[in-house]
C-alpha cells in the first residue's frame, strides 16, 4: 500500500503549485493544491466498500465523478491518472500508469458547513438554501426498478446488522454493552413493526438513488448566493439508494450532533412542506439512529487506521462514543446518572472511576470542578480547616451547583454521568432529583470502617490524590452528615467498600439487572 501522504510532492503534479495541503479519511487521500483538489482512494476493503485493486479504484473515481455532477457539475472535472516516473511519482501522466484520482475545482474554504458550524454562524437561509436544492434533485433522481429494492425491509434490515455486527468489537471501547443492547433490540423492533410504513414509501415513490452522505463534512456554502453538496456514496448503490428520509435524517442528525437542535427541526420542517414527503417525520428517529451508528463505526474503523497518528485514533474513537451516544437517545435510551457519595476516604472515587471505565460514563469529581472554579490544578492541595476557604459553604454550593451544569450538559447529548462528591447535605442530592429527573438516577452511598479509612488517608499522603481530605475532615463530616431518607428505595444503593467484594459487579447488577 502505497502512502500516497508521503510520496506526492509539489513536484507531482502538472503546475507546481505555491500550496499543497494533505487530509486523510478512513478510505481516501485528499490533496488540495491551490485552486484544485486530487482525491485517490485507499486501497482498503471493509465489507461495504472494496477499492483493493487498480481497476476498482478507477470504476469508483469514475462513478464518483458521474454521480457527484447530479448536483456539482461544475465541481467535477474528471478522472486522471498517476505515472511512476524517473523523477518520481506524476500526475495528469498516462506513461506508466499505477493509480487514478479525481481531480475538482477547490470550493471556498470559509464556505465549509462544518466552519460555519464551529463559528456558530449557521442560519435559517442556509438550510433554506440545502433544501432549494434537494426538492428537485430527489423528484429527478433514479428510481423505481433497480432501486426501489434498496428500501424493502430485507434491506434495511441487513443494513442496520452489518452495522450491528461490524462494532460488535468496540464494544466496551465505544459504547457500552447495554447500550449496544438497546440499541440493537430498538432498531429490531421498530423495522417489525413498521413493515406497512417501509412497503407505503416504496409504493409512493419516496425510494430514491440520492446522496447517501447529506452531512456537513459534504456542504460548502458560496456567500449565501450558491450550496454545493458533494461527495455523495458512489462505492455502494445499497448506501446511495433508499429512502429520501435517510438522507433528510442525516443532515439533521449531523445538525444535533454540533448542537443546532432548533435548525435542525427548521430543516426536516421546511423539506416536508416543500417536498409534500409529510410521512417524513414517521421514520425521521429510526433513520436518525442509524445515521449516528453509521458515524460512530466510521468513528470506529478511522481508530484502528494504523497510517494516522496516536492522537488521531484517540479523537476518532471519542467522536465514536459521541455519535453512539446520539444513537440511543433516537433509540428512546435514558441516560444514567451514579451519585457516588459518602464521607471523604470512604472509596468514592476509586469506585467512580471504575464504573466510569466500565460504562464510560462521563466522571465529574467535585475535587476537580471546585478546583477548576478558582483556576488550580486538580493535584495542587488546599488544606483547608472544615467548610473554611475553598470548602466553605458558599464555595461548596457553587461546586454543586457546576457539577448539575456539567451533567445536564452531558446527559442532554445522550452521555452517562457519575457525580462524584461527599453530598452529605440533603439540599444538593435534592437538587439532582428535582434538576436532572429526565435522566435514571442512582445514589450510590459509600460507607467504610474508621480504621480503614484512617488507613486510607495515611496511603494518600504518598500519592499525587486530587483530594485535600484528611481524618479530622472525615471526623467533621460525619458529624454533619445528613441521612439520605429523601431518595427512594429502589434508587439508593449502599456499599461497603471496607468489604473484599466484587463491588463493580454488585452494582451492575442492581442498576442493570443483569
Amino acid at each position: 500500500m502505497i502512502n500516497w501522504a508521503k510520496e506526492l510532492k509539489k513536484e507531482s503534479f502538472p503546475i507546481k503549485p505555491k500550496e499543497l495541503t494533505v487530509i486523510q479519511t478512513h478510505i481516501s487521500y485528499v490533496f488540495v493544491v491551490d485552486e484544485t483538489v486530487y482525491k485517490i482512494k485507499k486501497p482498503v476493503n471493509f465489507g461495504f466498500l472494496d477499492f483493493t485493486t487498480l481497476e476498482l479504484r478507477k470504476l469508483y473515481c469514475e462513478k464518483e465523478v458521474e454521480l457527484n455532477r447530479r448536483l456539482c457539475p461544475d465541481i467535477y472535472l474528471g478522472v486522471v491518472p498517476i505515472s511512476q516516473t524517473s523523477e518520481g511519482y506524476k500526475l495528469e501522466n498516462s506513461e506508466n500508469i499505477v493509480e487514478y484520482a479525481v481531480k475538482m475545482n477547490r470550493l471556498p474554504e470559509n464556505g465549509m458547513m462544518q466552519k460555519i458550524l464551529k463559528e456558530r454562524a449557521l442560519t435559517e437561509k442556509h438550510i433554506d438554501l440545502i433544501v432549494d436544492l434537494l426538492v428537485p434533485f430527489y423528484k429527478k433522481a433514479k428510481t423505481g426498478r433497480g432501486v426501489d429494492e434498496h428500501g424493502s425491509i430485507d434491506t434495511i434490515s441487513f443494513n442496520t446488522e452489518e452495522n450491528f455486527s461490524q462494532t460488535e468489537r468496540f464494544v466496551g471501547r465505544a459504547l457500552n454493552k447495554w447500550r449496544y443492547n438497546e440499541i440493537v433490540n430498538w432498531t429490531r423492533a421498530f423495522i417489525r413493526e413498521s413493515r406497512t410504513l417501509f412497503e407505503t414509501r416504496i409504493k409512493e415513490g419516496f425510494i430514491r438513488e440520492g446522496h447517501g452522505d447529506l452531512y456537513s463534512a459534504n456542504i460548502c456554502f458560496d456567500n449565501l448566493k450558491k450550496v454545493y453538496i458533494f461527495d455523495c456514496i458512489e462505492f455502494n448503490e445499497r448506501f446511495r439508494c433508499g429512502d429520501v428520509a435517510s438522507d433528510i435524517a442525516f443532515l439533521s442528525m449531523d445538525l444535533d450532533f454540533h448542537g443546532y437542535r432548533e435548525l435542525s427541526e427548521y430543516f426536516v420542517k421546511t423539506y416536508v412542506e416543500k417536498s409534500g414527503d409529510r410521512d417524513l417525520p414517521k421514520l425521521l428517529n429510526f433513520y436518525k439512529c442509524y445515521r449516528a451508528y453509521v458515524r460512530g463505526k466510521i468513528g470506529c474503523f478511522t481508530s484502528e487506521d494504523t497510517a494516522l497518528s496516536e492522537e488521531k485514533r484517540k479523537e476518532a474513537l471519542k467522536e465514536a462514543q459521541k455519535y453512539f451516544d446520539l444513537a440511543y437517545l433516537y433509540a428512546k435510551g435514558k441516560p444514567k446518572i451514579f451519585v457516588v457519595f459518602g464521607l471523604s476516604g470512604t472509596g468514592k472515587s476509586t469506585l467512580a472511576r471504575k464504573v466510569s471505565e466500565f460504562t464510560l460514563a462521563e466522571w465529574i469529581p467535585s475535587d476537580i470542578v471546585r478546583k477548576s472554579l478558582v483556576g488550580i490544578a486538580p493535584t495542587e492541595h488546599h488544606y483547608e480547616p472544615f467548610e473554611k476557604g475553598i470548602y466553605s459553604k458558599e464555595f461548596t454550593e457553587k461546586t454543586y451547583k457546576k457539577m448539575i451544569e456539567l451533567a445536564r450538559e452531558s446527559l442532554m447529548i445522550g452521555r452517562d454521568v457519575i457525580l462524584d462528591a461527599t453530598f452529605r447535605e440533603r439540599v444538593f442530592r435534592e437538587a439532582v432529583l428535582k434538576e436532572l429527573n429526565f435522566a435514571d438516577v442512582y445514589f450510590i452511598w459509600c460507607t467504610a470502617e474508621d480504621s480503614i479509612v484512617k488507613e486510607r488517608f495515611m496511603k494518600r499522603r504518598e500519592s499525587e490524590d486530587i483530594s485535600d481530605a484528611r481524618w479530622e475532615i472525615y471526623l467533621a463530616q460525619k458529624e454533619k452528615f445528613e441521612q439520605p431518607d429523601e431518595i427512594p428505595e429502589e434508587r439508593l444503593i449502599k456499599l461497603d467498600t471496607s468489604e473484599q467484594t466484587d463491588l463493580i459487579e454488585f452494582l451492575i447488577k442492581r442498576v442493570y439487572g443483569k
